[in-house]
Formats: structure tokens, sequence, C-alpha cells
């Protein structure tokens, strides 16, 4: 199940609705303040999906990414997988499709943020290759509810050109 962009004629917005709301449910008692997944519609997903690039994988829908253009990084936002779907290599499969499209957009870097309390998230990005950058207080917070990881891409080798 290779994570493929959206078609355009994508329609399934309350099934990737519920898709995000399976797959971040185990947050809920958590983290704090709650996921802003709990704030998504299908219809505000339809208005994100004209602004960012959405990849989905699997027929019925067992994955999806937001893949949002930045000035100096590719943002990867509401990464989500089925829960029957976890542990099988989809979120690393979304993760090379976001390398793969920042390069075709010359972004030297993957951006994203997982929650504090969300350490095997972390675990699981550092094995990717993300790194913490920063820590984020949401507002209203005067601790740290949030951080901030990337994964600086190499730059691609030109092939040689001609054999002598």
């Amino acid at each position: 199940m290779t994570p493929r962009p959206a078609a355009a004629d994508f329609c399934d917005w309350p099934g990737l609705h519920r898709l995000i709301m399976d797959s971040f449910a185990y947050m809920d008692g958590v983290i704090d303040p709650p996921s802003s997944a709990h704030q998504l519609t299908p219809e505000i997903l339809a208005r994100k999906a004209q602004d960012e690039h959405l990849y989905l994988s699997g027929d019925p829908l067992t994955g999806c990414g937001f893949f949002a253009p930045r000035p100096d990084a590719l943002y990867i936002g509401k990464l989500a997988i089925a829960p029957g779907a976890q542990g099988r290599g989809l979120g690393r499969a979304f993760v090379a499709q976001a390398e793969a499209l920042a390069r075709d957009l010359s972004l030297p870097k993957l951006q994203l943020e997982t929650r504090i309390e969300l350490t095997a998230n972390h675990a699981a990005f550092a094995a990717l290759g993300f790194v913490t950058t920063a820590h984020k207080a949401h507002p209203g917070f005067d601790r740290p509810t949030s951080i901030t990881m990337e994964k600086p891409l190499a730059p691609l080798v030109a092939a040689p050109t001609g054999l002598i």
C-alpha cells in the first residue's frame, strides 16, 4: 500500500475524517490540550486539501498525510494510520513520499510537530532521522505541550552525464 497523492475527484471526506479521528483517538485523555483533530470536519478537510498536498493509502482508507510547503521545509501534518494498519511500515512510507515531494519542491527538510506526552511518537520519528529542534507551548500553557522535529534532506547528487 504505497501512499499516493489524492485523486482530483477524491470525495470521501467523511471517511477521511473517520480515519483521522480513529487514529488519533488514543490521544484522548493523554495529551493536554486535546488534539486539534477534534476541530476538523469533512468540510474543513476538503478545504485543507486545496491548500496542501493530501496523500492517501488503501481502499478503504488506511492512512493519510497532509504535506504543506513552507518557505524552508515541507510540514507533515495529520499523518494518520488506521489502528489496524499500524506497525506495518505505512508511516515510514508516508515519510518517504514526503521526502520525495520535498525534493521535487526544492525544500531542504521535513518538519512536524508532536505532543510532548507522546514519547513513542518521538522515538518513531527519531528512528526515521528526525531530530527535536524546538519545544512549544499552546496558548494558555506555561509548559511545553509540543515539540518540533525536523529531518534534513541530503541534496541529491546528480549522476555523471558523460563517460570518457
